[in-house]
């Protein structure tokens, strides 16, 4: 396999990320994502890259929620490129984002919690997160009995 990175996301991304995520989507494991919802949402998003022909093997998005909480979400990598550590790089990426912009304590949702945990992250109830986090759930087919372990890391 070509050599990889991780940088942020280009408007030329947003239909690779808006494919993986709706294949992932399509499985039950996180929520479908709009192409509208993706555009207004880039700056959110770091991508993993092939050096070779630039296409999009993961992606990974850090959401700004509150004034000191923010997500980690929509984590994907395709199967060639997982358990090589860069589902854990592109995690650490929003960390390092989320740090550069002041909001130390980040959550996510998620049905894997031991990759999290192995970051740092500990289990949490839903009821610490503020009512604000939910804006999204009410989407989602499963609300409101939501399956997703909530994790919460402080930074």
């Amino acid at each position: 396999m070509a050599e990889l990175y991780i940088r942020k996301a280009k408007m030329q991304d947003v239909r690779a990320i808006h494919g993986l995520l709706m294949q992932c989507a399509g499985r039950g494991e996180l929520l479908p994502r709009s192409l509208s919802d993706l555009y207004q949402r880039l700056r959110d998003f770091f991508v993993l890259v092939s050096r070779e022909d630039d296409s999009v093997l993961g992606c990974c998005a850090f959401a700004i929620c509150w004034e000191n909480l923010g997500e980690i979400r929509s984590l994907v990598a395709v199967p060639e490129v997982q358990k090589q550590g860069w589902g854990r790089r592109l995690v650490e990426a929003c960390l390092s984002e989320a740090v550069l912009f002041g909001v130390y304590r980040v959550f996510t949702l998620t049905y894997v919690p031991g990759f999290f945990a192995r970051l740092g992250f500990e289990e949490v109830s839903k009821d610490v997160l503020p009512q604000k986090v939910w804006a999204d759930c009410l989407n989602c087919p499963k609300f409101p009995e939501c399956d997703e372990i909530a994790m919460l890391l402080t930074l």
